[in-house]
């Protein structure tokens, strides 16, 4: 696996993380703000309106109602980049990620509402009796380029298990495991069945179950962040003025924390964005393709919401609450993900301002004079004896009172180390060091009004979240199968849908994290592509909207 994750990085270097990546998305973000004037700030209060049915009319085609529509749309956004993204953004940006997780989430909903809107205008009555929507089909439709449909169509198939099955899972079961001492496994396989019995029931049975889910995990986790933000109250106008700080400059070392560049931290601070809100990525125009409407421009509007609710609203409720409660330079106990841990020669420390200086830019682009260890690790009760010749990285923070152990004793022996890599995969390796992603999240919710309860709020809210997630990206990838292999494909897909969804929960969680970045960007670039060409009809299509006096 340890290889698997390496092409995955070696792919993520060259897709997602690459330099040249946030520029294209934020470009084409901003572009459409300007040329359409600012449509996320004009058309804001006339979305919520749609959304509260003012403008229905009896015998709009469709599947859904409008609030179904963005309930299942937000299903598929309102996810573990809430919980674990944001935690994985400050963890490896620092606060000044968030500030872009905003800017991606602002411009995101112009994005938004362009795809959305065309996606909305070519859709079709599919063969099993449902509309289905999406860029392929304004993409075969409208650009005459089914080549490009058919690429954008395998993406989304691919992404419905890198960004909507085996990243969700895989936060749930490591949360139950976390607080309940839940067994991966178990987890993965009840909830693999009740995916099975919710997506069997295609998109009127999704619609009803992710409208009624969405609404109480929302309220629910706002309450459980609430509580630790306003317990530290007094850390807020603080958390805030290092975010703004931060932004253009970079976060300096901290704690545990080694420190981010500014490429870095805006790199990750977009990417994590558009993980979370996938804005420009082409998910949610197939959710909303069945939202009973005859003007695409309407439910493009309604759209426009999603972003602002789950990034710029639910996003910074989980990041305040990191950033309030500190946890994010803190290092606490947990076992060692290989993914995560390298050895490096020399002894270093935190204290010398030079080592910090020279880990920070080994770890963020392998430019300094820190080499990879290489040799044997001499062992005894769990203890290493030559540990002044190494030292060990675990989460981009120096690893502090490490214990080498097989199953529950301590471990005797020598282990092997070769570029950084311990070779000897049986050890469990364990210490105290930053951690990330949901596990991050969740100490930061027991630093509260609820103390240590308000880990099971975390967890609540991975199960829900998640587990909506994975139903409405269920319904990406069968619509995907459908435009690709018709109404046959659907029931395989669901089935080996539901099987990943099972192994996902036992896999390492960095693999999952690196396999999602790839496939999201996979999806992204042919939407953004499309979108693009299409903006003068794009603007000529809001036009003769307003043109219609009952709108206004």
């Amino acid at each position: 696996m340890e290889s698997f994750n390496n092409i995955l990085l070696s792919l993520d270097g060259l897709l997602g993380s690459a330099p040249w990546f946030p520029y294209v998305l934020l470009g084409v973000g901003v572009f459409f703000t300007l040329f359409l004037g600012f449509p996320q700030l004009r058309y804001f209060g006339h979305a919520i309106k749609i959304v509260r049915g003012k403008y229905d009319k009896p015998g709009d085609p469709g599947d859904t109602s409008h609030f179904q529509a963005l309930s299942t749309a937000l299903s598929g956004t309102v996810g573990t980049g809430n919980i674990g993204g944001v935690g994985l953004a400050i963890f490896l940006g620092g606060p000044a990620a968030l500030f872009w997780m905003w800017v991606t989430a602002f411009l995101g909903m112009t994005t938004k509402f362009v795809e959305v809107t065309l996606s909305h205008k070519y859709r079709i009555k599919a063969a099993d009796g449902y509309y289905a929507g999406g860029p392929m089909f304004y993409m075969e439709r409208r650009l005459n380029m089914k080549w490009l449909a058919v690429l954008f169509a395998i993406a989304t198939v691919i992404s419905s298990f890198g960004t909507g099955s085996l990243p969700q899972v895989n936060n749930i079961a490591q949360a139950m495991y976390d607080t309940f001492g839940l067994n991966k496994a178990l987890t993965g396989g009840v909830l693999a069945v009740l995916l099975g019995m919710v997506i069997i029931g295609g998109i009127t049975r999704i619609a009803k179950v992710t409208s009624t889910i969405v609404p109480v995990m929302a309220v629910l986790y706002i309450i459980g962040a609430l509580a630790v933000i306003l317990y530290n109250i007094e850390n807020i106008v603080p958390s805030f003025l290092a975010v703004f700080r931060d932004a253009f400059n970079g976060s300096a070392a901290a704690g545990g924390f080694l420190g981010a560049s500014f490429a870095y931290a805006f790199n990750r601070g977009v990417n994590r964005g558009l993980f979370s809100n996938e804005a420009g990525q082409g998910s949610a125009p197939i959710a909303h393709a069945s939202a009973r409407a005859d003007e695409p421009v309407s439910e493009g509007m309604v759209s426009l919401l999603e972003p602002f609710i789950d990034t710029i609203i639910i996003c910074t409720l989980t990041g305040l609450v990191i950033l309030s409660s500190g946890v994010w330079t803190e290092k606490h106990m947990n076992r060692f993900e290989r993914a995560d841990m390298i050895a490096v020669a020399g002894n270093y420390t935190e204290e010398n301002a030079g080592h910090v200086n020279d880990l920070f830019h080994f770890l963020s682009n392998g430019d300094s004079k820190v080499k990879p260890f290489s040799g044997s690790v001499v062992v005894a009760d769990g203890r290493a004896l030559n540990e002044g010749e190494f030292t060990l990285i675990h989460a981009r923070s120096i690893a502090e009172d490490v214990e080498y152990r097989v199953a529950d004793d301590t471990f005797s022996g020598v282990l092997t180390v070769r570029e950084g890599r311990f070779i000897n995969e049986n050890v469990d390796i364990w210490g105290n060091s930053l951690v990330h992603s949901v596990a991050l999240t969740n100490e930061a919710f027991q630093r509260g009004f609820f103390g240590e309860y308000g880990k099971f709020i975390v967890t609540l809210g991975i199960l829900l979240f998640a587990f909506s997630t994975a139903i409405a990206w269920s319904y990406y990838g069968d619509r995907s199968m459908i435009y690709l292999f018709g109404p046959k494909a659907v029931m395989p897909y669901r089935l080996v849908y539901v099987l990943a969804f099972f192994w996902a929960a036992i896999e390492d969680t960095t693999i999952i994290w690196n396999l999602s970045a790839v496939a999201i960007v996979i999806m992204t670039l042919p939407n953004l592509f499309g979108i693009t060409i299409l903006a003068r009809e794009m603007k000529d299509t809001v036009k003769d909207y307003w043109k219609d006096p009952s709108h206004k």
